[in-house]
């Protein structure tokens, strides 16, 4: 009774940190996919000076922690005079990182396509925006779909991070709670418990979406 009453006292608070746990990582999800699907099209381009600044892109969101990154936005910027509210760089961090994770996924994909279907597309008269863009990429789409969805469900855990830019989210919620009656284990339980169910219904999308890519067409 002790621990249901606890928890009942902490839902309201938890649960709104919940709310905004979801909408950061839907933010961050739109902006992922926003800067991911143009940094896989100019990582693939055969012109190598349109490449490299993606390349850099991918590479330096890659090789440093999402943390520093958030640092760098949020405390490290306005020493040079470009300052961020906690949830516009929370979420710009967010998504830098995600849209780098998501580029190379369909970046993979893209390349998993079999070159006989670039020459079928030249073979029609199309050139190579026009045979990206109608045979390869719907192709390419169900193959980087699983990596994808991994990239973008583990965007709900990584919200927790931005509890340190003090941007009020489920991890932050659950601390103020645990300030306050000094129970931390069941309380933590309880918000990976909430984590846990965003990712299971995350991962429902995901498997529907596969089925419907995966579906034969008539």
């Amino acid at each position: 009774m002790e621990l249901f009453a606890l928890l009942s006292e902490a839902a309201p608070v938890m649960l709104k940190g919940a709310g905004y746990t979801l909408l950061f990582a839907l933010a961050a999800m739109l902006g992922g996919l926003l800067l991911g699907f143009p940094t896989a099209i100019l990582r693939i381009l055969p012109w190598r000076l349109a490449r490299w600044p993606a390349t850099l892109y991918v590479s330096l969101m890659r090789g440093t922690p999402l943390l520093v990154q958030m640092f760098v936005i949020y405390y490290g910027l306005p020493s040079v005079g470009i300052e961020f509210s906690p949830v516009t760089a929370g979420i710009l961090a967010l998504s830098l990182n995600a849209g780098a994770f998501l580029s190379e996924s369909l970046r993979g994909a893209i390349e998993g396509v079999g070159r006989g279907q670039w020459a079928a597309g030249y073979s029609l008269g199309l050139g190579y925006p026009a045979t990206l863009r109608h045979v390869v990429l719907p192709q390419a789409l169900r193959l980087a779909l699983p990596s994808m969805g991994n990239t973008l469900i583990s965007l709900i855990k990584d919200t927790s991070l931005v509890s340190v830019i003090t941007m009020t989210e489920l991890m932050l919620s659950t601390k103020e709670v645990i300030a306050t009656t000094f129970r931390p284990l069941p309380l933590y339980l309880a918000a990976a418990a909430i984590y846990w169910l965003l990712s299971l219904a995350f991962e429902a999308l995901q498997r529907r979406a596969e089925r419907r890519l995966n579906r034969p067409h008539r």
